[in-house]
């Protein structure tokens, strides 16, 4: 159920919403004209990016250890997902210079938790695996994310935890698509 700050926030927001709301419908219907998906975007990514900031420090004020930085904690996540990616895959599939994930990668192997091999078929390419260190550090910040947000989800009505549960695969597909237009 969205509170009267949140109804009049987002009435303010928009010209084409009532002032008085009576359905679901009064708040949904005017995101589906024209150009209300754009809107409709806007108010869903500021939504993430507050359910992750949020989440984010969260988490960081119950770990134990020193937090990384977010693009180190990135190629880290990714090494751990792509065992032997090169520093240049590495660098396309983050969308950062190569030079620039040369910097991490070396934080990374300073802290022990990237390894970093030289290819067998090409002496030049370096292939990044991460650390026993790594895997452990991950799984334990991933462990404490879910139950720190399962928490908070088990505190929402059954109904809001359902539109949530509901959300996750139209969000993954919104997702699929955004990567394609960036592609």
């Amino acid at each position: 159920m969205l509170t009267r700050w949140a109804l009049s926030t987002y009435a303010d927001s928009r010209t084409d919403v009532p002032d008085i709301v009576s359905s679901v419908k009064d708040i949904v219907l005017p995101a589906t004209r024209a150009g209300g998906s754009q809107v409709l975007a806007g108010e869903l990514l500021g939504a993430i990016s507050s359910v992750r900031r949020i989440a984010r420090r969260t988490v960081r004020s119950a770990w134990h250890e020193e937090p990384l930085p977010p693009a180190q904690s990135e190629l880290l996540r990714l090494a751990a997902a792509r065992p032997g990616i090169s520093v240049a895959d590495s660098a396309h599939e983050l969308r950062l210079a190569p030079n620039t994930v040369s910097t991490l990668v070396g934080r990374l192997a300073a802290a022990g938790l990237l390894g970093r091999t030289r290819s067998a078929s090409d002496g030049r390419s370096v292939r990044l695996a991460v650390t026993a260190k790594a895997t452990r550090r991950i799984a334990g910040f991933r462990d404490l994310r879910a139950e720190l947000a399962g928490r908070a989800l088990d505190r929402l009505a059954a109904s809001d935890r359902q539109a949530v549960a509901d959300a996750v695969p139209a969000l993954l597909r919104l997702a699929a698509q955004l990567e394609e237009e960036g592609a």
